[in-house]
């Protein structure tokens, strides 16, 4: 995926998941796998944060994904033990985070029924 850095536009990042509409991914087999700038951001982003990419994770690739309009961005961070949800409003992003038993809610995916737990624990199984 495309991505400014550091005023650069010609940059990639490659993100844990990507959630696309169904066309766009099935557009990508038949090319390189890159969602250039011109094209529909995706639906969703998942970053899985690591001791290395802590900052990166919470940090840059929020602001970078913000100005791709990527509309929701999830970060999942088996340290903390936290999945914290970043909605796209007016350019920036409203973080919600959510704990253990707490059920994780998305504009995107509404009725989505996982709970922070269940998120983290996919990482250990």
């Amino acid at each position: 995926m495309r991505s400014p850095r550091g005023g650069r536009w010609d940059t990639s990042r490659v993100p844990d998941v990507v959630v696309l509409p169904l066309e766009q991914w099935e557009a990508l087999s038949n090319r390189e796998a890159v969602i250039q700038l011109d094209e529909t951001p995706p639906i969703l982003v998942v970053e899985v944060v690591s001791e290395s990419t802590q900052t990166i994770d919470y940090r840059s690739k929020r602001s970078e994904y913000a100005v791709l309009e990527i509309p929701e961005y999830w970060i999942v961070d088996p340290i903390q033990e936290i999945v914290t949800v970043c909605t796209l409003v007016e350019g920036f992003y409203d973080v919600v985070a959510f704990r253990g038993q707490e059920c994780i809610i998305s504009s995107t995916f509404p009725q989505l029924d996982l709970t922070a737990e269940q998120v983290l624990a996919a990482r250990r199984n």
